[in-house]
């Protein structure tokens, strides 16, 4: 079942003197349970794309549907709604409430839901297990380190057992060992929940964790590349599509 369906997508802006076609013709899915990462250099409209899908910004022309639901004519209103009850956020700055415990950040979207407390504990309690953050639930947010934030971030965006999840370079300010752990708790938390993730990322190691990965250049899809064997050997398949169309790693 596709979760996420894009159809002939166009996204245009205006500068001074002309009109730049930032996203021309994008078509894409992701089914449930799937894991799906977005890379391209900087400039390919990688996060333009994820905030056409996230619903944060209209397409202008092309058909956008998550579970069905045509996003594209939602008023601005229902689209804050179902995004509020049906989809899940990850960024690359974490955007935590610093004032918060981690138990009161990751509880705070079920509260705005008014599930009932036994609900939200038993939530707390099954996430805080699989992200490994039980023994910092009572900790104030400027106290925990950048992979333990982010994995506090994952957990509030399963919380509400969303049916998709967007992560936005969420491994950009780590290093690589917490880029190891925040990825094998993402994906962790994905086989249990079982939503789809949409990820952007220049990293080549957090886009191996996926099942699949689409290079966008140029506002176009110009390749996807589907996992067949083990991470590693995926890993290595990103890097050889890195260099047959000309990327250098670190601007991809």
């Amino acid at each position: 079942m596709n979760i996420i369906e894009v159809r002939h997508v166009w996204k245009s802006y205006q500068t001074k003197t002309e009109k730049a076609d930032v996203l021309k013709d994008i078509n894409l899915c992701v089914r449930a349970n799937e894991m799906v990462a977005i890379m391209g250099p900087s400039g390919s409209g990688k996060t333009t794309l994820l905030n056409l899908i996230s619903g944060i910004d209209r397409a202008d022309k092309g058909e956008i549907l998550i579970e069905g639901n045509s996003i594209s004519a939602m008023k601005k209103s229902d689209m804050a709604l179902f995004r509020r009850k049906r989809l899940g956020l990850v960024f690359q700055d974490f955007n935590l409430l610093e004032c918060f415990t981690v138990r009161e950040n990751i509880i705070l979207p079920m509260a705005l839901e008014k599930k009932d407390r036994h609900e939200q504990e038993s939530q707390l309690n099954m996430l805080s297990q699989i992200l490994c953050i039980g023994d910092i639930l009572d900790k104030n947010i400027p106290d925990i380190s950048g992979g333990q934030k982010q994995r506090v971030a994952i957990a509030r965006a399963f919380v509400n057992n969303p049916a998709v999840i967007f992560a936005d370079e969420p491994t950009g300010n780590l290093d690589s060992k917490s880029t190891k752990d925040v990825m094998h708790y993402l994906a962790g938390a994905n086989d249990k929940f079982g939503a789809g993730v949409l990820m952007v990322t220049h990293d080549t190691f957090a886009a191996s964790y996926c099942q699949r990965v689409l290079l966008l250049k140029d506002g176009k899809v110009l390749s996807e590349l589907q996992k067949k064997g083990s991470r590693k050997q995926f890993f290595r398949d990103i890097l050889e599509m890195l260099v047959l169309i000309g990327g250098e790693q670190n601007d991809i």
